[in-house]
């Protein structure tokens, strides 16, 4: 029997458990916080994950069970330890650290951002590519360099995924806004100049919901919308590209929630297709926050002796990704591929 570990993601609105081995997913749950005007408020998802973590942990369980897999199979329990809510990320862990006592088996912290990129190498044929990572409060081109993931380029204040919703609560659309500005730009080919902030390797997006906010005196929203998406994605395309350049690398890869937009997908393709690129995208049940990410990065953790004690098992609301010593990567195994 291939070895199993159960995650638990909860950093902001999705609490989710899954059950995998290093095949598949065998059994997923997800309750999700949606708030009731605005915003993601922390205290009441860290509530929300709280009311319901038990119930999506016992679901799981008992999925997995109808597939055959038993309590006592499971080798470890993986939980986010960050970037996320401090809240939520508390809520999760004390989750984990109790499941981990229980069942007698280790505990594993893995980093949000790192179970992104692991999951889309897992689910697509991408190797060793160059990520970006665009979801709520991240915004990030990352790629594998001995023995670590390096940051080569990343929002210098509010993420892609927060910029979209922010302007769509302006423009008196609910949460959460991206999908509904993906409608509305789909309906406009006016493109009105926006701020394109890209300064060096990052990027800057607070500018450019104010700009788009402001835009809406004077123009139509789907003029607005259409113009939003394009510039925004243009800068993290062209930081991509460069990023590509810069590492030699023959892949791209697209993580988070914001990847799940067909406009960005089709920007990518285009520059990898002109650079002589391949370009990956999960399905979608992978690109936004899911347990099966946080179950998967854990096994790969597990198996290279990457776990923690209970006592060093603190939370990191800034976790930040190229902080992590990737221990789950055959360097030879990886020339090898390229």
């Amino acid at each position: 029997m291939k070895r199993t570990v159960l995650g638990i993601e909860g950093t902001a609105w999705n609490l989710s458990a899954a059950i995998v081995n290093e095949n598949d997913v065998i059994a997923e749950v997800t309750h999700t916080y949606v708030p009731p005007i605005g915003g993601i408020h922390p205290r009441e998802a860290a509530q929300h994950h709280a009311k319901f973590a038990s119930y999506v942990i016992e679901k799981v369980l008992e999925e997995a069970e109808k597939k055959g897999v038993s309590l006592s199979l499971i080798a470890g329990v993986a939980f986010s330890q960050g970037p996320g809510l401090g809240a939520c990320l508390r809520t999760v862990a004390t989750a984990a650290r109790a499941l981990s006592l229980s069942l007698g088996v280790p505990l594993i912290g893995v980093n949000h951002c790192l179970a992104h990129i692991e999951v889309g190498r897992w689910k697509t044929p991408a190797r060793d590519p160059v990520t970006l990572y665009v979801s709520g409060a991240n915004s990030q081109v990352l790629a594998y360099n001995m023995g670590k993931y390096r940051v080569f380029g990343e929002t210098l204040d509010i993420g892609l995924g927060n910029a979209l919703d922010k302007f769509a609560r302006s423009a008196g659309l609910t949460h959460p806004g991206g999908p509904k500005i993906e409608e509305l730009a789909r309906k406009s080919k006016n493109y009105i100049p926006m701020p394109y902030v890209v300064k060096g390797m990052d990027l800057s997006f607070s500018g450019l919901a104010t700009a788009a906010t402001d835009a809406l005196t004077k123009a139509s929203l789907e003029d607005v919308c259409y113009s939003f998406q394009e510039t925004a994605f243009s800068m993290v395309v062209e930081v991509t590209e460069r990023a590509l350049a810069h590492t030699g690398k023959k892949e791209v890869l697209l993580a988070g929630g914001v990847g799940a937009n067909m406009r960005l997908r089709e920007m990518l393709k285009i520059m990898c297709e002109e650079r002589g690129a391949s370009f990956y995208v999960p399905e979608k049940r992978f690109m936004g926050d899911n347990g099966a990410m946080i179950a998967y990065l854990g096994l790969l953790m597990l198996n290279s002796g990457n776990i923690l004690s209970i006592e060093n098992s603190h939370v990191n609301p800034n976790f930040r990704p190229d902080s992590v010593k990737v221990t789950w990567i055959n360097e030879d195994e990886l020339k090898g591929d390229t």
